[in-house]
This record gives C-alpha cells, sequence and structure tokens, in this order.
C-alpha cells in the first residue's frame, strides 16, 4: 500500500473504526490491550498481532496521521489567514507557500475559500516572536500577499479527536 494522504481508498472494516475509536482515547495503548477491548467491548475477537497490523496499514495507507502535539501552555496558538495580491501571483505564491509550510511554527497549513485563501495554524513562544515572524514573512514573501491576518487563539477548551466521530463512518 502506498502513502498518499490526497486519496484514499481504505476500505473500512468494523474492526478498523473500533481501532480508530479506541486509539483516539488512548493513543499510547497496546495492541494486546487493544485486542481484549476490542473482545471485550465490541464482541471482536482477534489477536494482538492482527491489531498491529491493521494500525500499521491503516499507518501507512494514510487513513490517519500522527503528530506530536505540544502542550498549549507550552506555546501560544495563532490563526493566520493570507489574502493575495494577484499582481505577483503567479511568480511569487510556491516560494511563500513553501516558506510557510517549511516553518517549524507552521501546526496545520490549509487552503480554504474567500478573501483569505491560505491559513495556518501556528505556535510560537511569545508574542514577540509571532510578531516578528509576520515581519520577516512581509520582508521576503510580502509581494504576494496583500494583507497577512492573525488571531490570537486563548482560552483553547478542546484540543482532542473525539472517538465518537468514527461511529459516523458506520453510517455510510
Amino acid at each position: 500500500m502506498s502513502e498518499n494522504p490526497d486519496h484514499n481508498d481504505w476500505q473500512f472494516q468494523n474492526r478498523d473504526i473500533k481501532i480508530l475509536r479506541e486509539l483516539s482515547k488512548d493513543p499510547q495503548i497496546s495492541s494486546r490491550e487493544l485486542s481484549a477491548t476490542l473482545n471485550e467491548k465490541y464482541d471482536i475477537d482477534v489477536s494482538h498481532v492482527t491489531v498491529s497490523k491493521a494500525i500499521r496499514n491503516m499507518r501507512s495507507s494514510g487513513v490517519f496521521r500522527e503528530a506530536i502535539m505540544p502542550n498549549e501552555e507550552f506555546f501560544n496558538f495563532a490563526l493566520f489567514e493570507f489574502k493575495f495580491d494577484p499582481r505577483n501571483f503567479d511568480e511569487e505564491w510556491e516560494a511563500a507557500m513553501e516558506y510557510i509550510m517549511d516553518d517549524p511554527h507552521t501546526l496545520m497549513y490549509f487552503i480554504s475559500n474567500g478573501e483569505y485563501q491560505w491559513k495556518t495554524i501556528m505556535m510560537f513562544q511569545s508574542r514577540e516572536a509571532e510578531s516578528q515572524w509576520i515581519h520577516d514573512f512581509y520582508k521576503h514573501h510580502g509581494t504576494v500577499v496583500s494583507n497577512v491576518r492573525n488571531s490570537v487563539v486563548h482560552n483553547l477548551l478542546k484540543f482532542q479527536t473525539d472517538p465518537e466521530i468514527f461511529e459516523l463512518m458506520d453510517e455510510d
């Protein structure tokens, strides 16, 4: 199976959905413990070797992504939105995109519709570092954007994947 995050044709079994559900509750659960949980909670009798192989296959197929998420007490999170200047877009967009994607402050980078089409969730150790990043970005890539809008993310109230989201996959 090849890893392709943009196209995934994984054929989910009920077991896979339950594995994802339990992993989202406890990402550190061992395959032995997970095998026992599947048996006790869902009446799915599989060996820990089968569970381990299923997790490996789903991971390598791109069914889920693993990331180390720092505790929000160690970093300031910010939402950045980039509005383009169409005059220089053709010549400059790729370098600006790579600058953002490759930057260690970038946690998540995505494209959306609307006036501000590039959006990122970024992490900084201080508001001064965040301000410096904006300054440096404009210095290097200011010709491709007409505005960078940033919002401070404070009082982070939820930072997890709920296990129940995987149950929605059974509804299809």
